[in-house]
């Protein structure tokens, strides 16, 4: 499993919030393209970058983060308020591994069935999770449609995988949700990257074992609380 460094982006700075919640910021860095290249430097193997402007419904950082695809030689999958076919078009042609789509795909299944057969393999589909409901909109809302009810809606589409961030633990630093994260991957019919409350390397074994592809970390990075390149296969997780 692999160990994925997030770099959340909000007016131009990197931040890590509570629960989503703006005004919440643990950490606020100035330069996403150097806090990028700080995590290529420490050895990681791809990068997670979330546009929390366009999440929101502000003006989006897509300058700041062709910036850092052109710049750095790992598999980025970015994420954030993308909606329009164009944007994917823009950041896939970019260079971006994979990008990231949550509110419009949840909200309106023809489109999400219509652009993942544009480019299939290439979308993630993220399903954020508070309590058993999935959030849109920046996990300001909650969809109608259940997490089991998205499984069946998804089985057929041809996805890279879907991301599940846990609003209910990310950005505190406590430890996962290992119940949640087990039925969730277990249930999923896709590849499950996992994200929320990821404190130590306990926390990454877990998700290991529990069948994640891929964990995204955040606050834990940036805090030194989890420093995977201490580790002998430096951001890299095995059962």
């Amino acid at each position: 499993m692999m160990i994925i460094p997030a770099v959340d982006i909000l007016d131009h700075n990197v931040v890590q919030l509570v629960g989503g919640v703006p005004g919440t910021e643990k950490i606020i860095l100035r330069d996403p393209v150097e806090v990028a290249g700080s995590w290529i430097d420490k050895g990681a193997k791809a990068l997670h970058i979330i546009d929390l402007d366009g999440a929101f419904g502000k003006s989006n950082n897509v300058t700041i983060i062709k910036e850092i695809i052109k710049k750095y030689d790992v598999p980025v999958e970015v994420g954030g308020g993308i909606r329009d076919e164009s944007v994917i078009s823009e950041l896939l042609s970019a260079g971006a591994d994979k990008v990231i789509v949550g509110t419009r795909a949840i909200k309106e299944r023809d489109w999400l069935i219509d652009m993942a057969s544009k480019f299939p393999d290439r979308l993630l589909l993220a399903m954020d999770t508070k309590g058993n409901e999935i959030t849109v909109k920046g996990w300001q809302e909650c969809s109608s449609v259940s997490v089991d009810g998205m499984f069946r809606i998804i089985k057929d589409i041809p996805l890279a995988g879907v991301l599940n961030t846990n609003v209910d633990v990310e950005g505190r630093a406590e430890g996962i949700d290992e119940l949640q994260a087990r039925e969730f991957i277990s249930k999923c019919p896709h590849p499950v990257i996992s994200s929320g409350g990821i404190t130590t390397y306990e926390d990454t074994k877990k998700l290991c074992a529990a069948g994640a592809a891929g964990a995204v970390v955040g606050v834990s990075i940036y805090t030194g609380l989890l420093r995977p390149w201490d580790w002998n296969i430096p951001w890299i997780v095995s059962i």
